[in-house]
């Protein structure tokens, strides 16, 4: 036991005398190279799957490590994987494909050219933003330098936590006592960047403090002096520049991206209208149900006032706790009707083991209505909502709207998608475009419609009270982005039009518009309907195709722009250089 405290010291004094690690810096990002394509190919390719597949994880790996949204470093690198890859795939010989290994390959250089258009459009945001937050790049350079792992001088970081702060309170002075030119919507954009960035830093923060040894001693007061400043400076940001009180929770602004930005993207989308071409197919298909829902108006005794009819049928709501029975029934009368009737295949484990959730009254704000995929999302009342509250859920969600979204959600519509392509080209989940996605469950409606499945009237208001939503989506989600309509007057044109209850229209509006919803996603659901619509026609109304074979290729056949569904019904080979000329809207 003598010898014990010497081989302890021993022990301890070998301990310390280890040599502390090489400090070995990370180089900056390397020119991104890709990997050889025509191995990943193979002779004589039916399809890209190794190629999507190689390409959507290298990016996902990237955006993974480059996580700042504004960061110039993540603009670069990205900026130069997108140009290495259409370089790379510019080099393959487009000659040799399938038909549907071309159609793979224009999808995967639409999407490389969208992601550099999408850069860019970041980049402007971003430009538009730094007057009032002219400290945010060196916040973004010490998140990027932690993600880089870069040996940290706590004393330095200190100088730079400070002026910051510096920087901070002298912006803070600027806006309080100046009116800023900056638009509302800029304004409240900068605010929310203004929490993502004190995200950031505290994320950098909590990354070294308690190991550096030196860091919190260095550090810790001038983070939490700046910590402060960004949380009362975001908050000063969203009160006196985009015009927005601390507990204003109403007050629903947006963003609108201008309609340079909506042509790209409508490109990208293939679709081959103007926004305002597409206001006026919205406002045509309007008027086609003010018509019909003057004839049901009519059927219910309530004349011209298709509106009473409307009330009429909001108050058939089930009383609380009824409404799953209710979901249950209209989920089964669907599914039996497709297979009755010869639709579509439907597997038993779709059928089977779809699910079903309760909305809380918290996502009701942003959705009062059914959401849907893997299951279903039930919205209607809880105890916890107000009188007012349980009321318009309920007449929102009453038995003959419900018909008319319950297969939205369920079977034919999201849960036989989302079961059929994890089976069926899932590697074209790379190209999803609510298009596919919407516009599939949303032709449904139409295809029930034009095949009788309304059983009465008030069936009949049901479904058409979704169409004119559908039609109205279209109408103020492009004017807003056009800047010819404000969120507001969204609100009141889905009441005043459309029948909404105030705050069911306000909820959809505030989905719309302050969601991570890209821009045209309110528009794809009639738009993607109407082109699956008007391919029905094409091939089945001709007699070319049963109905069975029609939808069982398209589900077959992977998530992808409605035009590409086309080609591949049609058997078309495309060009490399295709562009959308499909006039899918019929009197336009």
């Amino acid at each position: 036991m003598r010898y014990f405290p010497v081989l302890l010291l021993a022990f301890a004094t070998t301990i310390c005398a280890q040599p502390a690690p090489k400090t070995v810096a990370r180089p900056a990002p390397a020119v991104y190279s890709t990997p050889d394509l025509a191995k990943l190919l193979g002779p004589k390719p039916a399809d890209l799957r190794a190629i999507i597949d190689w390409y959507t994880a290298d990016e996902r790996n990237l955006n993974l490590f480059y996580d700042v949204e504004f960061s110039p470093i993540r603009l670069k690198v990205l900026a130069a994987y997108y140009n290495t890859w259409l370089t790379a795939i510019d080099k393959l010989n487009f000659s040799e494909f399938s038909p549907g290994a071309r159609i793979d390959y224009v999808l995967l250089r639409t999407r490389m050219q969208r992601s550099l258009q999408q850069l860019a459009f970041d980049q402007q945001r971003f430009a538009e933003m730094q007057q009032l937050m002219p400290f945010a790049l060196a916040i973004i350079e010490l998140k990027d330098a932690r993600q880089r792992v870069d040996q940290l001088d706590p004393q330095k970081a200190a100088a730079t936590i400070a002026s910051l702060s510096k920087q901070l309170d002298e912006v803070t002075k600027w806006i309080r006592n100046s009116d800023t030119k900056t638009s509302r919507t800029i304004g409240r954009r900068a605010a929310q960047t203004l929490n993502q960035l004190r995200n950031q830093l505290e994320q950098w923060y909590k990354f070294y403090n308690g190991y550096e040894p030196l860091f919190g001693w260095w550090v810790a007061e001038p983070y939490k002096k700046l910590d402060k400043g960004l949380e009362a400076y975001a908050a000063l940001v969203r009160e006196k520049v985009a015009g927005l009180k601390k507990d204003d929770k109403d007050t629903i602004l947006g963003d609108p991206i201008g309609r340079e930005a909506l042509l790209s993207e409508l490109r990208a989308e293939y679709v081959p209208y103007t926004p305002e071409e597409l206001v006026v197919i919205a406002n045509k298909e309007f008027a086609w149900c003010e018509k019909e829902m003057l004839r049901a108006s009519a059927d219910l005794g309530y004349g011209n006032d298709w509106k009473r009819a409307l009330e009429h049928v909001k108050n058939l709501y089930v009383p609380p706790g009824k409404q799953t029975a209710l979901v249950m029934e209209l989920a089964t009368e669907a599914a039996d009707y497709m297979t009755k009737n010869d639709l579509l295949t439907i597997p038993p484990l779709a059928m089977d083991t779809w699910r079903m959730q309760m909305m809380t009254p918290e996502a009701q704000r942003l959705n009062p209505f059914f959401l849907g995929g893997e299951s279903i999302i039930v919205s209607y009342p809880t105890d916890t909502m107000t009188h007012e509250e349980k009321l318009m859920s309920m007449r929102g969600n009453n038995p003959h709207f419900s018909r008319a979204t319950v297969q939205h959600e369920l079977i034919p519509g999201h849960r036989l998608q989302f079961y059929m392509t994890a089976r069926y080209k899932p590697y074209r989940q790379a190209f999803s475009t609510p298009f596919w996605t919407e516009g599939w469950a949303l032709y449904w409606e139409l295809q029930l419609w034009d095949r009788g499945f309304p059983r009465s009237a008030e069936d009949r208001i049901g479904m058409l009270f979704w169409r004119m939503h559908r039609c109205a989506r279209i109408i103020f989600s492009l004017s807003f982005h056009l800047g010819t309509m404000t969120a507001q007057e969204s609100v009141d044109f889905l009441v005043n039009k459309v029948g909404h209850e105030y705050e069911n229209a306000a909820g959809e509006v505030r989905r719309s518009f302050e969601s991570r919803y890209s821009p045209l996603y309110q528009s794809a659901y009639l738009l993607g309907g109407i082109q699956f619509r008007a391919l029905h026609r094409e091939m089945v109304a001709s007699g070319k195709m049963t109905n069975r074979a029609f939808h069982d290729l398209i589900l077959q056949s992977g998530s992808m722009p409605v035009e590409m569904v086309r080609a591949t019904v049609l058997g078309q080979s495309i060009n490399k250089d295709f562009a959308t000329q499909w006039k899918f809207y019929q009197g336009f």
